[in-house]
């Protein structure tokens, strides 16, 4: 493998890794505010990009407003989630919530195949995506280098509202007590709803930037990619947010390059995910940047 071909590789994988650590970032912050596990966010991704792909189809408005139209209903999905099924089971048992979330899950799954059918749909790329970009031997498309940058600002703009708005300093203490924070007289549960609205509108753009990457959508095209963002989770280090970015790059970058380099096994590079998750768990199940959750948040 020549030198421009390993810099093709590289920037697929990045891009892949970033898709996963926009997903990966909604799981740590739902865990980090109420330890929860939350399988149903993978499946709101899906939605956000059937509803691009909706209002494309049955109303023909831009890609651009499609991209709005999908973060709402991402962000409605994401909303009435936490309202109907979480926020009644607050202080039920976790594994409650954990059984509820893989309902909700199974849920949104259903509910997109009864109403788009299980036949897999066709995204219709924006023709400016889908131009190809030479640099000497490599091919690139546009959505391999907009995909990272647009990770890495929106990585930037969420580490700044949480570190330096009285929403984020909200949110990080309600992660650290719960039932303090409510006694100071803060509305916990309108926190929680806004944790609920920056992981929704994170995994619909996610979905959309995955949709344009492989532009075949199904109602269960969340399932795998769920557990892969989750996994990269863990890698980074669950409860961190720069460490669900670090880890989904790792993840993606590891996975591209696996195939590139054994392309016969190609087949179980799915199987990667689950043994860095593994791997993790053995011997640093805090993660790359794991942290103390008596000391700090994200």
């Amino acid at each position: 493998m020549d030198l421009l071909t390993f810099l093709q590789q590289l920037i697929n994988g990045i891009s892949l890794g970033s898709m996963y650590a926009l997903i990966a970032i909604g799981y740590t912050m739902v865990y980090g505010v109420l330890r929860l596990i939350n399988f149903a966010h993978a499946d709101i991704m899906m939605v956000g990009a059937f509803a691009s792909f909706f209002a494309m189809d049955s109303f023909g408005i831009s890609f651009a407003l499609s991209v709005f139209f999908a973060i709402l209903i991402s962000v409605i999905v994401g909303v009435l989630t936490d309202k109907i099924a979480y926020k009644p089971l607050r202080n039920s048992p976790r594994i409650s919530l954990l059984i509820t979330a893989i309902g909700v899950s199974f849920f949104l799954e259903n509910i997109v195949n009864v109403t788009f059918g299980g036949t897999p749909k066709s995204f219709d790329i924006p023709e400016y995506f889908d131009k190809i970009i030479h640099m000497g031997s490599a091919v690139l498309t546009p959505i391999v280098i907009i995909v990272p940058i647009v990770t890495v600002l929106l990585l930037c703009v969420l580490l700044f509202i949480l570190f330096k708005t009285k929403y984020g300093v909200a949110i990080r203490a309600l992660a650290f007590d719960i039932k303090t924070v409510s006694l100071m007289g803060v509305d916990s549960n309108r926190i929680i709803m806004i944790v609920f609205i920056i992981g929704s509108s994170l995994a619909a753009i996610s979905g959309i930037f995955w949709a344009i990457s492989y532009p075949i959508l199904t109602p269960y095209m969340g399932v795998m990619i769920g557990l892969k963002a989750f996994a990269a989770a863990v890698l980074g280090g669950i409860g961190s947010v720069t460490g669900a970015v670090l880890g989904g790059f790792i993840l993606g970058f590891t996975e591209v390059i696996f195939v590139a380099f054994f392309p016969e096994f190609g087949g179980y590079k799915d199987a990667i995910a689950f043994i860095f998750l593994i791997l993790v768990l053995l011997f640093k199940p805090t993660g790359i940047m794991g942290i103390n959750f008596e000391k700090s948040r994200f």
